[in-house]
């Protein structure tokens, strides 16, 4: 008489379990796929400081006006270039990050319904 219960209550509970299997290595997905975005931001920043640094450095020892407006051209050229490539790379690990997150998600068990 109680089997039909029994088996729908262990049922519900192991379905319980597994989707929260799922949000957890979603999770986890999420958190490894920040830190990678946060170190490669990181970096990026150390490098762009450094390429600053030493077009100042070079702006200081510049010889004349024209000299100035090169360097200074130059560091603006290839800062924008570095820049957007960065910016497009980021965007696709955020994206990757995305994908990997759902993935355990999408693939956790659903709840039916039979009538």
């Amino acid at each position: 008489m109680f089997e039909p219960f029994d088996k729908a209550t262990k049922d519900f509970q192991k379905l319980g379990k597994d989707n929260t299997d799922a949000i957890a290595r979603s999770y986890a997905e999420l958190n490894k796929g920040f830190q990678t975005i946060g170190t490669r931001l990181t970096d990026y920043s150390k490098q762009a400081f450094e390429d600053a640094t030493a077009t100042f450095e070079k702006l200081v020892g510049s010889k004349s006006l024209e000299q100035a407006v090169e360097i200074q051209s130059q560091y603006a050229k290839k800062a924008y270039d570095t820049w957007v490539a960065e910016a497009s790379k980021i965007g696709e690990m955020y994206a990757s990050v995305a994908r990997n997150a759902y993935k355990p998600v999408a693939k956790a068990p659903q709840v039916t319904t039979t009538e």
